[in-house]
């Protein structure tokens, strides 16, 4: 099939999926995605500023193959498939709990809710959020929608590629803000990580820097829900009303990957 041929009708195969209507006009106002904003909320991978979590693998990047020698450019990439911003599945710490080849894709695709603790993260590195927390946020927002995912705001990704990301003390522990046990388990409780759902941060992950025995990761895997770690650019994601697109490689048996995560963001209407 030639290259037009093709393109003809995988645009009759969109038309179809969209009802079908076929935009010849890529300006159409009527577009349905023309009503949605992309944002990256992904740190780019790259060796020279990931900041890695003490003690993964190393994260190496070479180029493989060039155009002059080879006729095609190509790099190589050996990495831990929790580097950079990533996400994790159930079962990387939960044994006997899905994978990443065991998931639904629904489980990637969520509305996403805001909580911005970046004040008192900039107090204390080592604060959790509360309960109390939560429910002033619901007070002046609204529920938190069910099988959310939940995205702590805390400032950290500004120390993205520094020493003051990890904030190791003399003894090597890691200090960073996240969610406390008592929160997470009041959301579930609630009904906000029902059926599906997640919990994000531009940190290491959910957990306490100093929670090295991962009690926040262990309760939401335990739910088969995901972790979303290492994001960026969460000062473009709204407070609320947004939904996030997890990728990422599906390794077989996979503990998760890292990912391109996209903030899906609905364009005021004029």
């Amino acid at each position: 099939m030639r290259r037009r041929q093709a393109f003809s009708a995988a645009t009759g195969m969109v038309g179809a999926v969209l009802g079908g209507k076929v935009f010849a006009d890529a300006s159409e106002s009527e577009h349905p995605f023309r009503q949605v904003r992309l944002v990256n909320l992904s740190h780019v991978n790259d060796p020279a500023t990931t900041s890695g979590f003490p003690g993964d693998p190393a994260f190496t990047l070479k180029t493989a193959f060039t155009i002059p020698k080879d006729g095609y450019y190509l790099q190589y990439v050996k990495e831990g498939e929790h580097t950079g911003t990533h996400w994790g599945a159930p079962g990387h710490m939960n044994q006997g709990q899905v994978l990443a080849d065991q998931m639904d894709p629904d489980d990637f695709f969520l509305p996403a809710v805001r909580i911005d603790i970046r004040d008192k993260a900039a107090h204390n590195a080592d604060y959790a959020l509360t309960v109390g927390d939560l429910k002033a946020w619901e007070k002046e927002h609204g529920p938190i929608p069910r099988g959310s995912a939940i995205i702590l705001w805390t400032g950290w990704e500004a120390k993205w590629g520094t020493a003051a990301y990890a904030n190791l003390d003399a003894k090597h522990a890691i200090h960073q803000p996240g969610f406390s046990v008592d929160a997470v388990k009041w959301l579930i409780a609630k009904g906000r990580l029902a059926e599906r759902g997640a919990l994000g941060s531009d940190t290491f992950g959910p957990d306490l820097g100093t929670d090295e025995t991962y009690a926040v990761s262990m309760l939401l895997y335990h739910e088969h829900r995901i972790s979303l770690e290492n994001l960026a650019n969460l000062g473009e994601l709204p407070t609320r009303g947004a939904w996030i697109l997890v990728g990422g490689v599906i390794n077989r048996r996979g503990s998760g990957s890292p990912a391109t995560i996209y903030g899906l963001i609905p364009r005021a209407r004029q």
